[in-house]
This record gives C-alpha cells, structure tokens and sequence, in this order.
C-alpha cells in the first residue's frame, strides 16, 4: 500500500505532523513554498546587516506542553533560556518584578501582585475579585462562556479601565494577539487558568537563545532518516482529487501523489488553492474567509550603544507592549527587539514613523537611549500573523479530519488538516500549531489521540 502522504507546509503545524506520522509508518513529503523552515514563525538574513533575524519575538511558556514535546525530539530545548519573573514599567519609570513566590498555585503570584506600584489599591482590589471569580469558574466554566468576549467577563467582575489598560490587556494582547474586547472568553480564561496562575513552572517563560531557523534545521533530517523528503521553494498549486478523494497536490514542478494530503498552510492560502467547488464539498472549507487576520509588528533597533538593562521589558499602558534585548555584538552595537502585537494601527506606517516611535518607547524606559544613533531599523510587518480569536471564530475552526456525513454526502477524503487556526484548542500559537499537527497526524494513522507528553507535570 501506498504509504505516502504530501504535507503542504514546512511551518510547526507540517513539521509536527510529519513527525508524528513517521512513529506510524508514513512517509510525509513535505512541499514549502519558501526556501526555508518555519511557516510564520520563523528567521531571515537581513541584507543590510547580514544577521539572522526572526520575524517576531516568539516566546513559550512551561504551559506549552506539545512544543516542548516537539522541541525535545528535535534536540533544541537546550537553546531555550527561561525567566521565571518578568519586568514591568511603571510610568514614574521604576520597575516592577513579577515573579512566583513561595506560597502554592494559584497564590503563587499574589505577592508580586500585591508589591505591584504600577497599579493602585483600588486596581488591586479589582484585579483580586477578577482573579477570584475565575478560580471559582475553573476549567470547566470555560464551557459556559460560549459566545461571550473576554471583556464581558471583566465588565461582569466589576473591573476597572485603569486595570485592564495596566494589566489585562498587555497579558491577552501579547498571548491572543487581539484585544480583550474581541478575543473570545475561552482563550483569556485559558491564558490565565492554564499558565499564570497554574504554577510556577507554567508560567516561566522561555525565549529562543538562537534564530529560530536554527531550531528547525534538526528537523530535515529526522524526516528524512525517517524516509519522508523535505522540498523546499516547492509551491502547491492546486490539490488534485479523483471523484471526492484527495491524491495528491499540482506543483510548478508537477504532480506529487499520496494516499492523502494534509494542508498546513494558513487558512487563506488554503483557500487560494482550493476550488470554489472544493469549497463546496467540504463543510471545514467553506467559511474560512471569516476568520479574518490580525496582525503583528516586530521591529529590529540597532544602536551604537548599549541601553537595555533588563532581558525584557513590559510597556504596559503603551502601543510598544515589549522590548527584548538580543545583546550587544563586538563592534558595541546593541540589537532591541520591538513587539507591538494586534498591529492594525500600525501597518500603513512608514519606517520613519515607525522608527521614531519605537524609540519613543525605549527613550522612556531607558532615558540614556536619547544620546544613542540608531545604527538601523528593520520593521517586519506581518499583516496575516494570526488569525483573530474571536468568538465567532471558533465556530469556524476545522476539525483535522474530514467527515464522512454531509449535505453533499461528507467532506473531501483524503484531505487532512492542521494550523494554528484549525480547532486545536488554543489560540494562535506556536503551541496551538504543534497540537493541531499532532491531531492531524492521529487522525490520519488511526489513533485515538495526538496528544503526547506532558512536561512540567
């Protein structure tokens, strides 16, 4: 029997996948359209510079089960460097550590929050009878919120403007990548009830020590020692079907049969590929239109000097949300990585305006930054980053597997799929990337789940 299976995308949700249908006798032919690994989490030669690059700050927490999973067999947990507090900034310009303390989950943190000069005790007060209502929903209260926005909790919880400007929305903008008055209810719950307040170790925060196409690099040759192909700068066309099967994908290069497909691609370009009648036949497809896009903006800052005294940097209250230190380099130039997520405002913007108002931001929290040169200023712009968790969206998020029942007599056979838009779970991250791979490839082999290991537990 045919054991191929064509995955279209190199990103975390194709990489995940084709690893997992290794372990279960496949062999996964992976066709990425770019000339390198890691979909919309991923790095770039800079061709000024010439460094390496990633296109946005991507972080993980010790909640990010799946990715660890992933990251472990590919041998790269190592180059992951974990904080287990985080900087904030307050608007006199001091600092406020928030890290676990020694009192057990959920309490771990309520030190920290009590210590916090950035919000007043009014905030306080808010921000304990909020943290209260949701440790008294739990996890399964999450199937109660159904239709409901995140901010309609905070309204129900009686929680002020000033302590969701200063604490709220900086943690759900940064996780989600929308705001809390359109991200759906589930996600700021799960943000919240599965990483800061779970335990110490699912809230520690990792951040990549190397370019992230250096993460992916082992993963080529696990595939192919595993008999599967990796084809880079390879762009699916078209899938091709044979009555209402899947067989295969039409490339510049050809056609590339398999007893199935899995598309790992974002919703939108999976919809370019796709028919209108394709569309028509399978009830996953036929509304991807409607997730929508938000966006994020990472903006690289070179300056002949060093500033940053912290690792990171939380701006709450601030269009900048984070500022990373990426080091100093030997000629004494310091590399600050900028990260405004759920970037609508900020996409029509030129460099100029761009530079001059990250810089703004790093001016406040380091005043010496005003006597530096910025050396230069590379905004990546992602227009598509994510797509937006709303609560609409998560009716529109599809299962990995087609359906044999339908108006039209089931969905596509054969045509499999993964994303972090797809029904992982999770809101758009790389953790919901890998699960919804995993899923996929259990759905494909027959297993009765895609979930593996847990770390941290």
């Amino acid at each position: 029997m045919n054991r191929d299976i064509i995955v279209i995308g190199g990103g975390l949700a194709g990489l995940s996948a084709s690893l997992r249908l290794i372990d279960a006798g496949w062999r996964p032919i992976v066709l990425e359209s770019r000339r390198r690994l890691g979909g919309r989490a991923c790095s770039f030669t800079d061709g000024r510079s010439g460094r390496s690059l990633d296109n946005c700050q991507h972080v993980l927490m010790g909640c990010c089960t799946e990715l660890l999973d992933l990251y472990t067999r590919l041998g790269v947990v190592d180059d992951i460097e974990w904080h287990e507090s985080t900087t904030w900034l307050r608007a006199d310009g001091g600092r406020d550590i928030m890290r676990p303390g020694w009192l057990p989950a959920p309490l771990h943190m309520a030190g920290s929050l009590r210590r916090m000069k950035l919000l007043n005790r009014a905030d306080k007060r808010e921000l304990k009878r909020g943290m209260w209502r949701m440790l008294r929903m739990g996890v399964r209260g999450r199937a109660t919120v159904g239709d409901r926005t995140f901010r309609s909790l905070l309204d129900e919880w009686r929680q002020g403007e000033r302590v969701r400007r200063l604490f709220w929305e900086p943690v759900i903008v940064s996780a989600c990548n929308i705001s809390c008055n359109e991200v759906a209810a589930v996600h700021g719950l799960q943000v919240f009830q599965d990483g800061f307040l779970a335990g110490r170790w699912q809230a520690t925060m990792g951040v990549p020590t190397k370019p992230l196409e250096e993460f992916y690099a082992p993963a080529i040759k696990h595939i192919e020692d595993g008999g599967g192909e990796v084809r880079l700068g390879c762009s699916v066309n078209a899938i091709a079907m044979q009555q209402r099967r899947a067989i295969g994908v039409e490339t510049r290069d050809g056609f590339h049969r398999g007893q199935a497909v899995l598309s790992t691609v974002p919703w939108d370009r999976l919809h370019a590929i796709l028919t209108e009648e394709q569309r028509a036949l399978d009830s996953r497809l036929n509304r991807l239109e409607e997730l929508g896009h938000s966006p994020i903006l990472g903006v690289h800052i070179m300056l002949d000097r060093s500033v940053m005294t912290e690792q990171h940097l939380v701006l709450p209250g601030h269009d900048v949300h984070w500022l990373f230190n990426k080091g100093v380099d030997a000629e004494g130039i310091e590399h600050i990585h900028a990260v405004i997520s759920g970037a609508d405002a900020w996409m029509d913007f030129d460099v100029s305006i761009i530079r001059e108002r990250v810089m703004e931001a790093i001016v406040l929290a380091y005043p010496q930054a005003a006597q530096a040169r910025v050396v230069q200023c590379r905004p990546v712009k992602e227009r598509t980053a994510t797509f937006r968790a709303t609560p609409a969206a998560e009716h529109l998020r599809p299962r990995p597997a087609p359906s044999p029942i339908g108006g039209a007599g089931g969905d596509i056979e054969g045509l499999y799929l993964a994303g972090d838009w797809c029904a992982s779970g999770w809101p758009a991250t790389m953790e919901g990337a890998v699960r919804s791979g995993y899923a996929a490839a259990a759905a494909i082999a027959g297993t009765a789940s895609g979930v593996g290991p847990c770390f941290g537990d």
